[in-house]
């Protein structure tokens, strides 16, 4: 590495580091690592913003820095809840509540298809896996489901409970947008600030296509990804003379494109 900045050196050694370490490890203060690759404390603190910036490693301030948990991919087309989906990975999915009860939010029940002053169900809570923080998520049902708020919300499924009341959910539509966490979104989720979230809008849907459940998720950016695909329209493909498939099994062979809709997207319950 030679002729590299000194930053870079160190940055080489955390990542090792954090490659062989699991999540949650600390990692050597920036003073240690100054003295140790003989550099000013201001390039050691480069070395691990950096990586800070890669989500390789968090920072506390006052407690140290740390190996960060890996990220979790998600499919963007698949309806798991969040409890089932942390169990098919091998974790442990739990949630602490921030908050229950009734209330009122015209934006959401309109688009849960009830009159804007009709009362909902409000459920906020922190979902966790392994008990590190992945997202915070603001729940709003219709009232009819009320019964929910007598069901285990801390170590159970919300999913499981509607699931007992007769409305298995059998589709989601959304979108995603970036944001940056409020001081209370960094408490709650254990970040210090700035840091980006992934807010997830969406309204989930019952097998008979009734609306059932209106959410915003704000995942941990560092921890949360979502995985997206796309295919190009067999017109485009047609309009182009592409010959990749034969003659008239053009159409056919080549995945056709969505009308522009809100992406279905998979549920984090």
């Amino acid at each position: 590495m030679a002729g590299a900045p000194r930053y870079r050196e160190i940055e080489a050694w955390l990542r090792a580091k954090c490659q062989s370490s699991p999540p949650g490890t600390q990692l050597p203060p920036e003073v240690e690592l100054a003295d140790r690759f003989d550099v000013s404390r201001m390039t050691a603190r480069q070395a691990v913003l950096n990586l800070a910036h890669e989500g390789l490693v968090e920072r506390h301030r006052g407690v140290g820095t740390f190996v960060a948990a890996r990220p979790l991919h998600r499919a963007d087309s698949i309806l798991y809840s969040f409890t089932d989906d942390m169990r098919r990975r091998g974790m442990v999915p739990s949630s602490r509540i921030i908050s229950v009860g009734m209330g009122s939010s015209p934006a959401e029940a309109v688009a849960l298809g009830l009159p804007s002053t009709a009362w909902l169900v409000c459920i906020d809570r922190v979902r966790l896996a392994d008990g590190v923080p992945v997202a915070r998520e603001r729940v709003r049902l219709p009232g009819e489901f009320r019964a929910v708020l007598d069901h285990d919300l801390e170590g159970g499924s919300l999913h499981a409970a509607l699931a007992e009341m007769g409305r298995v959910l059998g589709r989601a539509t959304g979108y995603v947008r970036a944001q940056l966490a409020t001081p209370k979104d960094a408490e709650l989720l254990r970040l210090d600030l700035p840091a980006p979230l992934l807010v997830e809008t969406r309204v989930i849907h019952d097998l008979d296509d009734r609306p059932v459940e209106s959410t915003e998720t704000s995942y941990v950016g560092s921890r949360w990804v979502i995985n997206t695909g796309s295919y190009v329209p067999a017109s485009m493909l047609a309009s182009t003379g592409a010959n990749s498939v034969n003659g008239a099994d053009a159409a056919n062979a080549a995945p056709i494109a969505p009308a522009p809709v809100p992406s279905s997207a998979a549920t984090s319950r």
